[in-house]
């Protein structure tokens, strides 16, 4: 079996993150069946607009989302790495708009933590208990964009400290001051913390 590192990282793609120092790489990653589901990009916009019409195959897919987009550059003139061909699913895969999240977090109060706080404590720090399943509705580049400053843009992340900002002074391969979503649904948590970022949260 091939070591962690050597599995994370295969034909120029890094299978965590789903990005590749290459085109052709990421297309060839992506068309796997066992990464990408036909069922699920066959309902993902070609562009923001409503009007947009969907991809029409998972090769149609992965030749558009593998080329460059908003979420792999930093100061919108460069690259966060050389693995800046990304094919996973866009962060607004749900085609909802920002005002239509919002209206779904109609009396939720959306608190920014401090630095290494959970969303237990955040609210609970306000009299309120954090709402487990609307931390889904605030997992989303749009809606931190809103709340947070996010100044080295929105990077796709795994922990339970997500949504959330990692914070100015932190270790430099951390990403200071980016902020972070979670693609692992199941991973969001309303006790998860880490002391290099300031959580999303809410509370009720």
């Amino acid at each position: 079996m091939l070591p962690r590192e050597r599995r994370e990282i295969l034909l120029g793609c890094n299978l965590l993150s789903q990005c590749c120092n290459s085109y052709e790489y990421c297309v060839s990653c992506c068309v796997n069946p066992a990464r990408t589901l036909k069922e699920q990009v066959l309902n993902v916009k070609i562009a923001k607009p409503t009007t947009a019409g969907t991809y029409g195959s998972v090769f149609d897919f992965c030749a558009g989302r593998c080329r460059h987009n908003s979420e792999s550059v930093v100061h919108e003139n460069a690259y966060l790495s050389d693995f800046h061909h990304c094919f996973s699913m866009p962060s607004n895969a749900s085609g909802a708009g920002v005002t239509q999240l919002e209206g779904r977090l109609s009396g939720i109060s959306v608190i920014i933590g401090r630095q290494g706080e959970s969303c237990d404590s955040v609210c609970k720090s306000s009299g309120q208990s954090c709402v487990l399943n609307k931390l889904i509705l605030l997992n989303q580049c749009e809606i931190i964009q809103k709340y947070m400053s996010c100044k080295r843009g929105c990077l796709a992340s795994m922990g339970a400290d997500q949504p959330a900002e990692v914070a100015d002074d932190a270790p430099s391969n951390l990403n200071p001051t980016a902020c972070l979503y979670t693609r692992i649904q199941s991973m969001l948590s309303c006790d998860g913390s880490h002391r290099h970022t300031r959580r999303l949260c809410p509370c009720a």
